[in-house]
């Protein structure tokens, strides 16, 4: 039901992934950022729990492999399971179990990992990949240029309706986190919701930093 990247940018160390599913609200359960610590995707037959487990694992200082390999060992229903690490040292890991639905893949990259489920064609990940390892600049430019990569490679074997982007900087919560979580063309909508964000992205930051420095609202009302 999903296709996903999670990726780190070695230039800044923000963590980000973007994702995309024919399921409503896909990025609310399977998009899991942490700033310094990492990323996750934890999705197919979806536990949202294993994506905090898995940072907890990564922040005390498990790199990506031997956290997954932690989380997994033993675990119940694992086998109905995909999961994407990267850590912060851009070491990736992933885990698709036995029982992960339809068509599926997964790829390994440079800082990033990729992973999907439902396919129209299993080569869906590589595509993501490379279209990711490409590219250049902003990372959540290049998240956007990754998911958009997948869905003209194929995406999902049937329409997706929801869609998300999600990215982690130096605070405690997320500089992004954007989501369609339901609609007939959610990757177009989600590429627009960035284009709009994107130059006042660092300014909601600076309104949380030191709202005396934070620059106008520029809304009806505004003084």
């Amino acid at each position: 039901m999903t296709f996903s990247l999670a990726a780190r940018c070695a230039k800044t160390g923000q963590f980000g992934m973007v994702i995309s599913s024919s399921s409503p609200a896909v990025a609310a359960r399977c998009a899991h950022v942490r700033a310094g610590v990492g990323v996750v995707a934890s999705q197919n037959i979806t536990d949202p729990e294993l994506g905090s487990l898995l940072l907890d694992l990564l922040a005390a200082g498990n790199q990506a492999e031997a956290a997954l390999a932690k989380l997994v060992t033993g675990r119940p229903h694992i086998d109905y399971r995909q999961l994407l690490v990267v850590d912060h040292w851009g070491n990736v890991a992933i885990h698709s179990g036995s029982k992960v639905l339809g068509v599926w893949g997964e790829a390994k990259g440079k800082d990033c990992a990729s992973g999907g489920n439902l396919l129209a064609n299993p080569e869906i990940p590589s595509a993501m990949v490379k279209a990711f390892e490409n590219s250049t600049g902003l990372l959540g430019d290049r998240l956007m240029l990754a998911l958009t990569a997948g869905l003209k490679a194929g995406g999902e074997a049937g329409p997706v309706h929801s869609a998300g982007l999600k990215i982690a900087d130096k605070l405690s919560w997320p500089i992004v986190d954007l989501r369609i979580d339901w609609a007939e063309q959610p990757i177009e909508q989600l590429s627009a919701a960035w284009g709009i964000y994107k130059p006042q992205m660092m300014a909601y930051v600076q309104r949380a930093i030191d709202p005396t420095q934070a620059p106008s609202y520029g809304v009806p009302g505004d003084q």
